[in-house]
């Protein structure tokens, strides 16, 4: 189907862009100010403020539960919430253990109404060349670290860990362990400073859980522009939040936080998945998505 979206305020980042979008099929096909001579159906979204969807980091999925719980919990946790995506992790102990709990993870995502990505977290004793050279294989886009203190840090191999993570560069987050706030802004400032120093890639701070996962951070592992963009060519998902009473220079993160209730619709791969009140549950519309190349597209 192609049809028009015409006056959209869309928002990137803090500013708001008056255009007007033409969408073929899942895809959008062009961006510009008008369409003055296409006859396609047209739809008007003046009244509303245009965004892409959410990406979530949620390590908490309760995978186990029954289906209807698992349905509310998408529901509450994502649908309402105008995400179409988000980022899990498995735990892995051992090296081996990394591909069964990979596949059990996919298997139990299966039913999922939204796409989705697996990290992986470890402590760094398994931040060895093999464990990383297994991650590049299963192209796991983001490797979770517990660092519980600094030292630790200076005990890893960074140059083999460098040349083991080359091509893919799936960048490193930190999971801070320390109890005390200064052992651990000491262990962030170490982690900062020696993984530039080896030039690692890295994310610099904790991901929020079940909070939005920041534009610099989707690029960094990659999720941008593959998801998560309003660009041509991009794929046909968006979120609508009425205009009313809404600032022109607000923050994307802000509409999340603080004008949820301001959510009129939600759009997933073409696809209207919330309207009003009312939201469309897809079990297994979801798909695992997979990340070629993390770190290719950076814009600081």
């Amino acid at each position: 189907m192609t049809y028009i979206i015409e006056d959209a305020n869309v928002l990137r980042e803090d500013k708001v862009e008056q255009i007007s979008l033409l969408i073929k099929g899942e895809r959008f096909h062009s961006l510009r100010s008008t369409f003055k001579r296409f006859t396609h159906m047209r739809v008007n979204a003046n009244s509303f403020i245009m965004t892409k969807p959410h990406i979530l980091f949620s390590p908490q999925i309760p995978v186990d539960a029954s289906f209807p719980t698992m349905k509310q919990f998408y529901i509450e946790e994502f649908l309402n919430k105008g995400c179409t995506m988000f980022l899990t992790y498995v735990e892995v102990e051992k090296e081996n253990l990394l591909k069964p709990a990979l596949n059990k993870m996919k298997t139990r995502l299966l039913n999922s109404p939204i796409d989705y990505c697996i990290g992986v977290r470890v402590q760094p004793k398994l931040l060895t060349p093999t464990f990383l050279r297994k991650c590049r294989r299963e192209k796991i886009p983001a490797i979770f670290v517990e660092v519980e203190d600094d030292g630790m840090l200076e005990r890893l191999p960074w140059g083999w860990l460098r040349e083991a993570m080359f091509p893919y560069n799936s960048p490193l987050i930190p999971i801070f362990k320390a109890d005390k706030a200064r052992m651990k802004n000491r262990a962030k400032l170490r982690w900062t400073s020696l993984l530039y120093e080896e030039k690692i890639p890295f994310i610099e701070d904790e991901l929020v859980p079940n909070g939005p996962i920041s534009h610099l951070h989707l690029c960094k592992m990659g999720i941008y522009p593959l998801k998560s963009g309003i660009h041509q060519g991009g794929e046909v998902s968006y979120n609508f939040y009425a205009k009313e009473a809404i600032e022109n220079n607000i923050m994307e993160a802000e509409l999340f936080q603080k004008y949820n209730e301001r959510l009129k619709v939600t759009v997933h791969k073409g696809t209207v998945i919330r309207a009003g009140l009312d939201v469309l549950f897809r079990p297994g519309f979801g798909e695992h998505v997979i990340i070629n190349t993390p770190n290719f597209f950076i814009n600081e």
